[in-house]
């Protein structure tokens, strides 16, 4: 397949006039065969990765069946999200193991987005910022029970949420920093307790202002160590709903754009109606994509990444060059696909997304098939 007429992202993280092509499921610098369609002026963009959310189309990941990450992943790669890192919550040891195993044995259909990696959020959080977690299940950083955990998920677990204030958590991001990236997380750290753990390997922080305590002038807590530290990024949630515009620029100009991460968070209402629905084991409800626990607590969003993507520069201001970044190079770098995604580099899987000047999705393209597409390609 030959894409001409197109202004394509480039390895710059800027638009330049181009084309693509796709030889099977990669990317290539010539067509192997004669089929050529015209991009009509469309900006072409890498397939987006959502390293962290956690169902969709009515499944959770934490179902840990592959009906249910089949359906998660088919929905995923409709929206323009063609490769996912799902992620735990704070529940049992036997159904955090089944869903690692559950991760580890899929294989994607034609139509569904490609697994890529496994955030572990949960237990290890702290019982004061468990936010939407479910507390019942909260556990002492293990480092026992994170082995386990990826010795069921074959080494997918890229990313591994930790309250580094907890008792043996210092300790256990630095057994792991070589295996997997600890993240900041649920947690109460001040900035001197943040700032060790960075230093020690936990390089992220994991949905930015949220389940943390806030940047103070007199006691700055994590969000400050984080920007001190040039090799510390950040993911953030851009639904509109978990943080203010005005703090989202904040925050790209603290870490700089380089740093930012995109993530969505979303639970399994995204992409359905209003209504009731369950995270983590806890009864929510969703009214206009705001999900709530019954305490009132926000639990995790209803907006899918490519959403997010598009209100962060519609809404929120960011130029359409950084929220392309931001969701799809970054994330990539961030849990170590950078070889296969993230860019439109020659032998990178072909899995991208055609949209206008706005980004707004017009056609999907999943490794090497057209998906979906709202113009005539």
């Amino acid at each position: 397949m030959r894409i001409h007429n197109l202004k394509v992202f480039g390895s710059d993280f800027k638009f330049h006039d181009g084309e693509i092509c796709t030889a099977g499921e990669r990317l290539s610098a010539v067509s192997v065969d004669n089929e050529v369609l015209d991009g009509q002026g469309l900006y072409a963009i890498p397939g987006l990765i959502d390293i962290h959310f956690h169902g969709a189309n009515g499944h959770d990941f934490m179902e840990g069946t592959p009906e249910a990450l089949s359906a998660i992943a088919s929905y995923e790669a409709s929206a323009g999200v063609t490769a996912i890192c799902p992620a735990t919550m704070t529940m049992s040891k036997e159904d955090i193991l089944k869903a690692c195993a559950n991760g580890a044995a899929f294989k994607p259909q034609q139509h569904e987005a490609s697994l890529v990696g496994i955030y572990m959020e949960g237990p290890f959080v702290s019982p004061k910022k468990v936010g939407a977690q479910n507390p019942v299940y909260v556990h002492a950083p293990d480092l026992n029970f994170y082995k386990d955990a990826q010795r069921a998920a074959q080494g997918l677990i890229k990313i591994m949420a930790i309250a580094p204030e907890e008792p043996g958590a210092m300790e256990v991001i630095a057994a792991l920093k070589d295996e997997v990236l600890p993240s900041i997380a649920h947690t109460c750290a001040s900035y001197e307790v943040a700032r060790e753990a960075i230093a020690k390997g936990a390089a992220h922080l994991t949905h930015l202002y949220n389940a943390m305590p806030p940047l103070h002038h007199r006691d700055p807590g994590p969000i400050a160590a984080g920007s001190d530290a040039p090799w510390c990024e950040a993911e953030l949630i851009c639904d509109g709903i978990h943080i203010h515009p005005a703090a989202v620029r904040a925050a790209f100009r603290l870490f700089g754009e380089e740093r930012m991460i995109l993530i969505s968070d979303s639970m399994m209402a995204c992409g359905l109606e209003n209504g009731g629905y369950s995270l983590g084991g806890q009864r929510v409800t969703v009214t206009d994509r705001r999900a709530l626990l019954d305490n009132g607590t926000i639990a995790g969003s209803a907006t899918d990444l490519f959403s997010c993507m598009r209100i962060a520069h519609q809404v929120m201001g960011l130029s359409p060059e950084t929220a392309v970044r931001a969701a799809t190079y970054n994330p990539a770098r961030s849990i170590g696909v950078l070889k296969d995604y993230g860019t439109l580099g020659e032998g990178k899987i072909a899995s991208f997304n055609l949209v206008d000047a706005s980004l707004n999705l017009k056609a999907v393209i999943l490794r090497g098939r057209v998906l979906t597409s709202l113009i005539s390609l």
